[in-house]
C-alpha cells in the first residue's frame, strides 16, 4: 500500500441490516441514513428491475472493470471494494449491500484519510449508478 493508504477500518460490513453509519468529515457517503438529516452524507441507493441476482452479477462486472478497483470481500448480498487513487495512493473503502427486502443495493463510500475528497466518492457512485442503467440487469 502506498503512503496514503491508511488503515482498513474496523467498523465495515452489515450490521443488522446497515452498513455503517457515515463519518463526520465531507468525505463520504451512504445511502442508509436519513437524507433530511444529513443531505451532505446522503446518496440513493442504487436502484434495480427485476431479479436481484442479475442487478448483483451486473454490478460485479461492473466494478470488475474500474480501474485500480481491488475486492477485498465479496459474498452473496455484501461487496467490500478498496479503490486507489492514481497519484497519491489514497484509499477510499466501498461497500454494498444487496437489500432485497428494500428492493435496492445500498451503498457507502468513505475516504480513509483526510478531510475533502473534492466529491470523489460521490462522483464514483454516480458513475456506477450511469453503468448499471446502461446495462439495464
Amino acid at each position: 500500500m502506498g503512503l496514503f493508504s491508511g488503515t482498513r477500518p474496523d467498523n465495515l460490513g452489515v450490521r443488522d441490516g446497515h452498513l455503517a453509519p457515515p463519518k463526520p468529515t465531507p468525505n463520504n457517503v451512504n445511502s442508509q441514513i436519513d437524507k433530511r438529516a444529513d443531505a451532505a452524507h446522503y446518496i440513493e441507493p442504487l436502484r434495480y428491475g427485476g431479479d436481484p441476482r442479475k442487478a448483483w452479477a451486473a454490478l460485479r462486472k461492473v466494478i470488475d472493470g474500474m480501474p485500480r478497483a481491488k475486492v477485498v470481500k465479496a459474498e452473496s448480498n455484501y461487496l467490500y471494494v478498496e479503490f486507489t487513487s492514481k497519484l497519491m495512493g489514497y484509499v477510499d473503502d466501498t461497500e454494498f449491500y444487496l437489500d432485497e427486502k428494500a428492493g435496492v443495493i445500498q451503498v457507502r463510500s468513505a475516504s480513509r484519510l483526510g478531510r475533502s475528497d473534492f466529491g470523489v466518492n460521490r462522483e464514483r457512485i454516480e458513475s456506477i449508478r450511469a453503468q448499471l442503467a446502461q446495462a439495464k440487469p
